[in-house]
């Protein structure tokens, strides 16, 4: 009704996926990406620290509309200065070269984790590429089609269920453009139990190490 109403209506979520940890899986939002991209004009938004949240919510006091707002409840490195300015509709990339193998693509707390990833690829010899998608609707489509054509592959990462997520966002914008670049997409496939955010990330498969192991089946395969 807000959005059919026209409703300047901001939203921000905090316990969601299964970072939160020991909550248990009945205080873990997994589907809330899905839902609010569902609706009519949306604006849904994921930041990955502290400065970036800041900027985004004046991002969303400027911007009129129903706009929600993902956030983090662990606690995570910052990697954004606090001038830096984040719009609607853009992403990042944080890690790019001309040897880039793969794209990895996360945001909040998978960032990270992609981050963590690069790093270790990096010392086995691999190269990636990582983007933040902080602005999941709308999207950036020319920063994913742009890795699509520079790297082999695309792996999005996310702490929420695979059904309207961060891969199927992805995959909308390669079917639209007709890319045939590989996507593999690590999320949340099995309802979560309570423990810490490190043992459950893992448990989930989308913690650095199993972000690591995707990227290396992939090369493997098109090798």
């Amino acid at each position: 009704m807000a959005a059919i109403s026209d409703a300047d209506l901001k939203l921000c979520g905090s316990h969601v996926g299964v970072s939160i940890g020991p909550d248990g899986p009945s205080q873990m939002a997994l589907e809330d990406i899905a839902a609010f991209r569902a609706v009519l004009d949306s604006v849904v938004l994921y930041p990955s620290d502290a400065n970036q949240t800041v900027q985004l919510i004046d991002a969303m006091r400027l911007h009129r509309g129903f706009t929600y707002m993902r956030t983090t409840r662990e606690k995570t490195p910052v990697i954004y200065g606090p001038e830096e300015s984040f719009e609607v509709g853009g992403s990042r990339t944080l890690r790019s070269s001309d040897e880039d193998a793969v794209t990895l693509i996360g945001a909040g707390i998978t960032l990270h984790e992609c981050l963590a990833a690069a790093d270790e690829l990096a010392g086995r010899g691999i190269s990636v590429r990582v983007i933040d998608l902080y602005s999941v609707k709308p999207v950036d489509a020319d920063a994913l089609l742009g890795a699509a054509t520079d790297t082999q592959a695309l792996v999005t990462v996310e702490d929420h269920w695979a059904e309207g997520g961060i891969g199927e966002t992805v995959a909308g914008v390669l079917a639209a453009a007709g890319a045939a670049t590989p996507l593999v997409s690590l999320a949340v496939s099995e309802r979560p139990g309570s423990g810490t955010p490190e043992a459950l990330l893992a448990a989930a498969g989308i913690d650095a190490a199993h972000v690591v192991a995707a990227v290396e089946s992939t090369l493997s395969r098109d090798s």
